[in-house]
């Protein structure tokens, strides 16, 4: 295949990723249904997550990393994110959300000065909506039987400068807004976690795979819908302790169920896709409430939840429809 052929897959993941991780949710009501502030925001949202998506696609590509250290990677990406880039893990106040102090008040864990549903939710939402999905959806488009790079050492070091670029200017924005910033410990706390992680993905997440079994799974329609119903139950638990336990227990339910399916033999990409797919899907529906619960009502909320939602069944069901090569069904096991 040729390298044309990658960078339309690594532009497409630097699109899927900003507007996976940011747009569906619909939580801005300052850019949500406004066109063109949601076009210009690419500029920096694309390298702030389609960049760093991509490159944890091409650290997996070349270290024969599984899907257990793409999404632990994913969950470093996110304690930097909001613990060091834009900080709203440790904030108090944040960006002028009236309600910013009572959401964390109901969960905070005092001696670190973080709101436990808050770090749930980031930590989850950046592994999956920001990382994993956006790579697994994109990845059911690529032709070769097995997991490559796409891009050579001189794209590395462009998308990687990009993303510094980007998150420097997001911090010095929700710096210059006035929130809440991190201490020192909190910072040093957040760099030692991500480091923890990474550690963690390369080595737990490169382990040798168990042999494949036999078993048969549901095809991968069932797949997305068992997904989506399970990311629904998750995007509407309270932002209480009972709703952080709520969280916990249907993400290891969730895992349990994707962990068993995957050690077959028949799965594949196809029913990767489909796990993120039935995420991405159910991350959109939850932007019609979003809109519907915001006051005042954005202006347009319903159309771009519209559009996105659309937008988001197609790109399922054009992943969902690529036929892989033969053998490639067991080459892309979920851990």
């Amino acid at each position: 295949m040729g390298r044309p052929r990658t960078w339309r897959l690594v532009a497409l993941l630097l699109l899927v990723a900003p507007v996976s991780a940011e747009y569906l949710a619909a939580y801005d009501p300052e850019v949500t249904g406004q066109v063109w502030q949601l076009v210009g925001g690419l500029a920096v949202l694309a390298p702030l997550y389609g960049a760093p998506a991509v490159l944890i696609h091409e650290v997996a590509a070349r270290t024969a990393m599984h899907w257990t250290g793409i999404l632990t990677l994913g969950g470093a990406f996110g304690v930097l994110q909001a613990g060091v880039v834009d900080q709203s893990l440790f904030a108090l106040s944040y960006l002028g959300y009236a309600d910013w102090g009572t959401w964390v008040a109901a969960t905070m864990i005092t001696p670190l000065g973080v709101s436990g549903a808050f770090a749930l939710n980031f930590l989850v939402g950046h592994a999956v909506w920001s990382i994993g999905a956006p790579v697994a959806l994109v990845e059911a488009f690529d032709r070769s039987p097995a997991r490559r790079p796409w891009l050579g050492v001189p794209g590395i070091a462009v998308l990687s400068v990009l993303w510094v670029l980007a998150s420097v200017v997001v911090w010095r924005d929700i710096r210059d807004a006035g929130s809440d910033q991190a201490s020192v410990g909190q910072l040093v706390g957040a760099v030692a976690l991500a480091a923890a992680l990474v550690v963690v993905a390369c080595t737990w997440g490169r382990r040798p795979l168990p042999t494949p079994t036999s078993a048969r799974v549901p095809p991968p329609g069932v797949v997305l819908v068992v997904a989506l119903a399970l990311a629904l139950g998750y995007g509407f638990v309270p932002g209480t302790w009972a709703g952080v336990a709520g969280g916990i227990t249907i993400l290891a339910v969730a895992a349990v169920v994707v962990v068993r399916w995957s050690r077959s033999a028949t799965w594949g990409r196809r029913h990767v896709a489909a796990v993120a797919g039935g995420a991405v899907v159910a991350r959109a529906i939850g932007g019609f409430v979003t809109v519907a619960t915001t006051t005042p009502r954005p202006p347009g909320g319903f159309a771009q939840n519209v559009v996105l939602l659309v937008a988001a069944l197609a790109l399922v069901a054009a992943a969902l429809a690529r036929r892989p090569r033969p053998h490639q069904e067991a080459l892309s096991p979920l851990v």
